[in-house]
């Protein structure tokens, strides 16, 4: 386990399994987030703020190395098994499947999934409700944005206690930024 508690800021309900997970640099984790163990989240040139109501799968690895910038990641997201992320940039309801790859020249708006495996390094803001899929990362919108995760969520924060150690949280957010779980 590596969290340094002095710069890595843990909200009120959220889980981070501390085995093997390493979180590092001026991190803020907000409400109801789930991060598993093995994550990394690496605050290497710039802050990184998630929101809430995120889930952070085994082997993600989460790095800000764009410099002097804020790495955000809004609320609702999953992030699934070995995802390597770099962008500084992610909205809400994304989903990035296992093992794939988002470099620090995209910005990935609301509603979007990259696909398992995929490379992206497009120089580009991805539309909202884009679908990254395939061998050649090819493309297409959806109607509507992925599902939500909260009875995941749910399930997990009442689950892992039991069978994982679990960091404290060590910050409360101001009352006024609190969203609703739907949102």
């Amino acid at each position: 386990m590596s969290i340094n508690k002095e710069t890595v800021k843990i909200s009120y309900s959220s889980i981070i399994c501390t085995e093997h997970t390493r979180i590092e640099g001026d991190v803020t984790i907000g409400l109801k987030n789930v991060i598993h163990p093995t994550a990394k989240i690496i605050a290497e040139c710039g802050p990184i703020i998630i929101g809430d109501y995120n889930l952070i799968e085994e082997n993600v690895c989460i790095i800000n190395k764009t410099p002097g910038i804020t790495m955000m990641i809004g609320n609702h997201n999953v992030f699934e098994v070995g995802a390597n992320i770099q962008t500084p940039q992610i909205g809400d309801h994304n989903v990035m499947e296992s093992k794939c790859n988002v470099e620090s020249s995209t910005r990935i708006t609301n509603g979007c999934v990259i696909g398992a495996m995929c490379n992206i390094n497009y120089d580009e803001i991805l539309p909202e409700n884009t679908v990254i899929y395939g061998s050649k990362c090819e493309r297409r919108l959806q109607h509507e944005k992925p599902s939500v995760q909260l009875s995941q969520i749910e399930f997990l924060g009442k689950i892992l206690p039991n069978y994982q150690r679990i960091e404290k949280p060590n910050y409360r957010l101001p009352s006024t930024n609190i969203q609703s779980p739907t949102t």
